[in-house]
């Protein structure tokens, strides 16, 4: 699966071409901002703002429900076969090694596969990985929009009788003020991400 791949307009970008484009993205006034993080700092960026999407129990989430924590997002599918599950198990490892303040770590997984993930699989699905992880989906046409608002790639690729997703396997963490700060690389381990995400908490 092109998992790597950060643009749905085609442009394939990997290791430390997409690091740059995604630094570039962060940028202030054309200059980077200093890097003090093992992900990539895009702070100050102009997309992926806010969202707003439905959770399993049928109510309307946007970034602001969960203003006092840090948020960490990723956007995937429940029949995954690996990048998707190793992401969850490193986000739950990621809580667990912040200690007490992993309760102000919230996680979410936005599905690109609405089609499939209804309400009851999504809820099944993130509690099975910690219980205060949140499933969020909308319909097709929301699905898309928030993709390009985060410039997510996810892409259905037939196999056989059914089909599977290609998509994006980077995370996002917004800080406790709602404010993009970090893009997460999927080989990024729980260490690190723990390493980044304190600093986000504690600043």
């Amino acid at each position: 699966m092109t998992h790597s791949t950060l643009s749905r307009r085609g442009l394939l970008l990997s290791g430390g071409t997409a690091l740059a484009a995604l630094a570039l993205a962060g940028c202030d006034n054309g200059k980077v901002l200093p890097a003090s993080f093992n992900g990539v700092d895009i702070s100050g960026a102009t997309y992926a703002q806010d969202f707003r999407l439905t959770d399993p129990d049928g109510r309307e989430r946007t970034l602001a429900d969960f203003k006092g924590k840090a948020v960490m997002m990723f956007f995937g599918f429940t029949q995954c076969p690996d990048v998707c599950p190793t992401a969850l198990v490193r986000a739950a490892e990621i809580r667990r090694l912040l200690g007490t303040d992993g309760e102000r770590l919230q996680v979410i997984f936005v599905t690109v596969d609405p089609e499939r993930d209804t309400p009851v699989v999504l809820k099944a699905y993130t509690e099975a990985f910690d219980p205060s992880f949140i499933g969020l989906y909308g319909d097709a046409q929301k699905t898309s929009d928030t993709a390009k608002e985060f410039k997510v790639f996810y892409k259905k690729v037939p196999t056989g009788s059914s089909y599977t997703m290609d998509h994006s396997a980077f995370s996002y963490v917004f800080d406790p003020r709602g404010k993009i700060r970090l893009v997460l690389r999927h080989e990024q381990s729980a260490q690190e991400c723990a390493d980044d995400l304190r600093k986000i908490l504690q600043a």
